[in-house]
């Protein structure tokens, strides 16, 4: 079995920072993009980084220029890096990953079970 374990959350001020991690443990084959969302009480969840093997990154854009998203291939882990943070960034974060658990297999979608972000002065 896959896990995805974030980690990172926390009350942060507008103006402040916070690096999310998340890391993938279990069966894991190959892992080709490893990424995060995020859902607001009342809305739906949305996109907010993705990477891909090689380095090609996909932002959101409410927060090109504030979040940078980074991933360590030894580890298996994916950071994100939220910086100058709004309060409508307040939401639950969700690691996100595309994995090969088997060869032959397909790859799947497999998801952390959040880390809250509350952005407040």
């Amino acid at each position: 079995q896959v896990q995805l374990v974030e980690s990172g959350g926390g009350l942060v001020q507008p103006g402040g920072s916070l690096r999310l991690s998340c890391a993938a443990s279990g069966s894991i084959s190959y892992i080709y993009k490893m990424g995060w969302f995020r859902q607001a009480p009342g809305k739906q969840r949305e996109l907010v980084a993705l990477i891909a093997t090689g380095g090609s990154t996909t932002y959101a854009d409410s927060v090109k220029g504030r979040f940078t998203i980074s991933r360590d291939y030894a580890k298996n882990t994916v950071y994100l890096d939220v910086n100058s943070p709004e309060p409508e960034d307040t939401a639950v974060y969700y690691c996100n990953a595309e994995i090969r658990s088997q060869i032959p297999g397909p790859r799947s979608q497999y998801w952390g079970q959040g880390t809250h972000v509350t952005v407040s002065s």
